[in-house]
């Protein structure tokens, strides 16, 4: 077995170096606190001289986006990254490229909102992730990391899941991941693959078209409504499909907890910390992760609930992923939120705080 190559770096950095060892097609994107260390170290590396990699400082986030649909229409891993103004600016090109059903990847560093913000962490992207930003009757695959390790790890496993259902993948972390430095175990390197491969794989890409075969069109336009609603319940099946297959979580303490918590992301690594303070206080309380936000884990919490008193959900938000904790138990037991805005990250004696007045 070959040794394992451990590397100390930032959230962003591990997105970058993971890329290239995926096997990577192309990358574009443009600057935006707190991710530019994405391109910035890819622009380091030269992935172009050694696997051929294009890296590229697109005019805009609406052209970077607009790249992907052309990447992925050829059958290519191709991925971008951005933070919450410049992902909102993405959203038609997403809509596109879920319509007509094109893989490809989105980073988003999330920061403060609503607006230009702050450059402070945030988690409010969330509902522009998991409820499809732009137009239309679409979701979007959401993996949410906690841990500069998983920023690695989710780059291979976004790209597996666009391309097992033609769909859109988004890493959705945020400003605390993406800048803080972390041991990493890098992925293993993937050769890219050659065209005859992607024939053979996406027989519906537009690469390397032969004479005796027909162009291949790839659009979400459809003039006829049949048409588009017959395009509608095929990507409803899709979707259904992936709910059904593809939901990712972890939980740790839950099975004997009275009280749980629900968190993702920065505030998941945040709450780690207040379980173990409540423990001290004597507090039964266990911590639910969701790491796929859509399809979001609703059995599963909705399990979880049938024996417990209560539920917090911790965001670093005014309440976004709270609504589909709350829809999952289905009022079986009270569901509270606390979160933190303006690009204020939670203290865990904060949310221990916040369980005691709210749920206690």
């Amino acid at each position: 077995m070959a040794e394992q190559e451990v590397k100390l770096m930032k959230g962003n950095e591990a997105i970058a170096y993971a890329a290239i060892r995926c096997g990577a097609d192309g990358y574009f994107g443009y600057p935006i606190t707190p991710q530019s260390e994405v391109l910035e170290t890819l622009a380091m590396l030269k992935p172009w001289e050694t696997t051929g990699m294009v890296v590229l400082q697109a005019e805009s986030e609406v052209a970077s986006i607009n790249m992907i649909y052309g990447g992925a229409g050829a059958g290519k891993r191709v991925l971008t990254s951005s933070s919450s103004p410049g992902v909102a600016l993405m959203q038609e090109g997403i809509s596109y490229m879920a319509g007509a059903e094109l893989p490809g990847v989105i980073v988003n560093v999330q920061r403060g909102g609503p607006g230009l913000g702050t450059i402070q962490p945030s988690q409010s992207d969330y509902f522009q992730a998991t409820r499809g930003g732009g137009n239309g009757d679409y979701y979007v695959i959401t993996l949410a990391p906690n841990s500069v390790q998983e920023m690695a790890d989710f780059v291979d496993l976004a790209f597996e899941l666009a391309f097992k259902y033609r769909n859109p993948a988004m890493i959705l972390s945020d400003g605390v991941i993406g800048q803080m430095m972390e041991k990493v175990v890098l992925p293993p390197e993937k050769p890219r693959r050659t065209d005859e491969e992607i024939r053979k794989e996406c027989p519906w890409a537009t690469v390397g078209r032969s004479k005796d075969r027909k162009p291949n069109i790839l659009t979400s336009l459809e003039l006829k409504p049949e048409a588009m609603e017959v395009r509608n319940i095929h990507l409803q099946k899709k979707y259904e499909e992936i709910k059904a297959n593809e939901v990712r979580y972890e939980s740790m303490h839950v099975d004997d907890a009275d009280y749980i918590i629900v968190a993702f992301g920065s505030a998941a690594r945040v709450s780690e910390k207040a379980i173990e303070i409540a423990h001290e206080e004597g507090l039964s309380l266990g911590l639910f992760r969701p790491i796929t936000l859509w399809p979001f884990p609703e059995k599963e919490i909705k399990a979880l609930a049938e024996n417990k008193k209560g539920i917090l959900v911790v965001e670093i938000n005014a309440g976004q992923m709270v609504e589909d904790v709350r829809l999952a138990v289905n009022g079986a037991l009270p569901v509270e939120h606390f979160g933190r805005l303006g690009g204020i990250v939670p203290e865990p004696e904060e949310i221990v705080n916040a369980l005691k007045e709210k749920l206690l």
